[in-house]
């Protein structure tokens, strides 16, 4: 089953970079994890949040096929605990589709991306850097697929 991030925003600190790629890095072959950046808006031309989060919404959907799993992060999403995501994960993991999980831009998601969301999904009540969140989403998949080999880097 593939995962991808879609992640509105580029040129992330090397530490954000280095974060996420050990944690793809060590996702086994049936979980293979990548992430596409998008290029966000330039927020000084003119625009308003609304239309610059619309346009993000247009490339953002652009990437998603039809048939494929969405998962928005979204701060009124709901807020699954690490065993929660691998009993999903492997449930999704039957089906086989492609699961894509959506960071926003700055002025969050459009409409229209969370409509199209099978899940809105809050990664915590605290407010985070976009970047950051790329790291910790990477690692709570990471965590998951352990859960679901009996790999011991989750204790409970």
């Amino acid at each position: 089953m593939k995962l991808t991030l879609i992640a509105v925003g580029h040129k992330m600190p090397g530490w954000i970079d280095a974060g996420y790629k050990e944690f793809a890095k060590r996702m086994p072959r049936d979980f293979p994890l990548q992430l596409l950046e998008l290029k966000p808006d330039k927020r000084g031309s003119g625009k308003t949040a609304q239309q610059v989060m619309a346009d993000e919404a247009e490339r953002i959907l652009a990437a998603i096929s039809q048939d494929t799993r969405v998962l928005a992060l979204d701060e009124r999403g709901a807020n699954w605990t690490t065993m929660q995501l691998a009993d999903k994960m492997k449930t999704w993991q039957i089906d086989g589709r492609e699961t894509v999980f959506i960071i926003g831009g700055t002025d969050g998601l459009d409409p229209s991306v969370k409509k199209r969301a099978n899940q809105l999904l809050q990664l915590s009540a605290m407010t985070l850097p976009h970047g950051m969140v790329r790291v910790i989403l990477a690692e709570q998949l990471y965590r998951a697929v352990s859960i679901i080999n009996n790999h011991p880097y989750h204790r409970e």
